[in-house]
């Protein structure tokens, strides 16, 4: 779909994720955890992979802004997103997710999130 994506590193025990002040760490300020895979030498020390090696735990992010202009590019589609605001009966039966108690609160906090 040719969507935009952002990998970012994390620490393997979701601790943290390697961005903003934390970018240039190379293990984990809560754990302490390698940021970097270790590997094995030829005799049983193990080395961190850090100028080159892979990361630990990749976090792959994929921004909203782009996936929601995606959704509502096609005017069909943008039409189906909508019909909840749009075209929904009000009959006091719960017959969509929409109609539920959840549903309603959140349109009646946010009224002009559509």
């Amino acid at each position: 779909m040719g969507l935009e994506y952002k990998k970012i590193y994390a620490c393997p025990n979701d601790c943290i994720l390697y961005r903003k002040d934390f970018e240039l760490l190379k293990n984990c300020p809560r754990c302490g955890l390698s940021r970097y895979k270790l590997k094995r030498k030829n005799d049983d020390t193990i080395e961190e992979m850090e100028k080159h090696g892979p990361p630990m735990k990749v976090v792959w992010y994929l921004p909203i802004i782009p996936r929601m202009k995606c959704l509502f590019s096609n005017l069909n589609d943008a039409k189906n997103l909508r019909w909840h605001v749009d075209e929904r009966k009000c009959d006091d039966m719960c017959s969509y997710p929409v109609d539920s108690i959840q549903w309603k609160k959140f349109d009646d906090e946010f009224p002009d999130f559509w």
